[in-house]
């Protein structure tokens, strides 16, 4: 991460209290220097900082627009700005943010990183590699940037690549609750249920209280019955195929197997929910409290 002048002492204290994790002290020592220092800009973007790191995402906003408004480039408080949009899942403004951010500093690999995500969700897997390949280029050893680029290549049905990836991320890195996700998230693409099981199994075990982990853990549950996975197999088939290919194959054959077709919707409704009960109880038993 971009990081502000540790010349002055009283920043490299408070740059290691949020290593350390001590939100509290970090954020009293911030606000001792903004108290002295009123118009220095790196005060309140580090002060921001501080609120990104403990998920309090409108002040981590206000403050780092505090830190713009003494000195519209401080590239800590674009960072600051720029990850809270992101992590707040305001896609619109983390866009705008990310291009003014990238504008001010082009070398932060995280930049790279968030764009990649970005393009993932709008489909654009291309250009998500192209923006991952970038990142690397920067720090080449990332193990999230790899175990990223190894879910691109799933998505672009480059599994051996994307094999060859996740082998790389994990020779580098076993104790991310993050790596397993994106990891597991390309075993899945790739049809490796056994593997994103297994990933998903790593990665609850280093963040079981993590709420996206624990659901993506029971979908991978419900999915490891092979009845449940030969019926998301037409599901399979369309992640390689555009809307329009969609369209016309779901009216082509809606129109020469129409009883088949409501014969598979009957099937594959009750299959869910029944795996879904069976997972259930096997991970919580008859209690419907989770």
């Amino acid at each position: 991460m971009i990081e502000i002048d540790r010349n002055n002492q009283r920043y490299d204290r408070i740059h290691q209290l949020i290593e350390w994790k001590k939100y509290k002290e970090a954020a009293e020592e911030a606000m001792q220097l903004i108290r002295e220092e009123p118009e220095d800009p790196d005060a309140y973007a580090v002060l921001g900082h501080v609120n990104l790191r403990l998920e309090h995402y409108e002040q981590a906003l206000h403050w780092s627009a505090e830190a713009l408004r003494r000195d519209p480039e401080n590239a800590t408080a674009w960072f600051v700005r720029t990850t809270a949009y992101y992590d707040s899942e305001n896609w619109k403004a983390t866009k705008e943010s990310l291009d003014e951010a990238m504008r001010i500093y082009p070398y932060e690999p995280h930049y790279y990183f968030l764009q990649a995500n970005l393009c993932n969700k709008q489909g654009k897997f291309p250009e998500a590699k192209a923006f991952m390949l970038q990142a690397l280029e920067i720090t080449p050893e990332n193990p999230l940037f790899l175990s990223t680029l190894s879910y691109n290549e799933a998505l672009l049905r480059n599994f051996n690549e994307s094999r060859l990836l996740a082998a790389k991320a994990l020779r580098l890195e076993v104790e991310s609750e993050i790596i397993y996700l994106h990891l597991a998230w390309a075993a899945e693409q790739r049809n490796d249920y056994d593997e994103y099981l297994l990933m998903l199994k790593n990665a609850i075990r280093l963040d079981p209280e993590n709420k996206q982990i624990r659901d993506e853990f029971l979908v991978a549950l419900q999915k490891n019955y092979r009845i449940y996975r030969i019926l998301l197999t037409p599901g399979n088939l369309m992640k390689k195929m555009k809307p329009w290919q969609i369209l016309v194959s779901w009216l082509i054959l809606w129109i020469l197997f129409k009883p088949l077709i409501l014969v598979f919707i009957i099937l594959y409704v009750v299959t869910h929910w029944v795996t879904k009960l069976l997972v259930h109880v096997k991970v919580f038993g008859w209690s419907r409290k989770r």
